[in-house]
């Protein structure tokens, strides 16, 4: 069982950088994929960047290719998404995920287990 909590959204303006955070209970937070999604309004949730559990590889989706990072402390039990030159299209809820597919980094919401509450992210024009 893990339980993931995010944190770090907010309001800022376009070419602003944010943070995103999501700290994982249990002790098997290094067998997981990470990945991170996001949903906005009247749109379905959306894949944004996934990291394997040896931190070896990562994906991210083409519209945040270049601006985003995600990485992992696993001595934290902690993944991070780096939000670089956000665009106001970036806006939504941003959620964490775990997937027991820890060697592969999938991009469809159901191969993940576990999800946390979600963390909004606006920017403003």
């Amino acid at each position: 069982q893990v339980q993931l909590v995010e944190s770090g959204g907010g309001l800022v303006q376009a070419g602003s950088s944010l943070r995103l955070s999501c700290a994982a209970s249990g002790r098997t937070f290094t067998s997981y994929t990470m990945g991170w999604f996001r949903q906005a309004p009247g749109r379905e949730r959306e894949f944004v960047a996934a990291i394997t559990s040896s931190t070896a590889n990562t994906l991210y989706a083409d519209s945040v290719k270049g601006r985003f990072t995600i990485s992992r402390d696993n001595a934290k039990n902690t993944a991070y998404l780096q939000m670089n030159s956000l665009k106001p299209e970036d806006t939504a809820v941003y959620y964490c995920a775990a997937s027991g597919y820890g060697y592969y980094t999938p991009v469809s919401p159901v191969s993940y287990n576990y999800w946390g509450q979600g963390t909004q992210v606006t920017v403003s024009s």
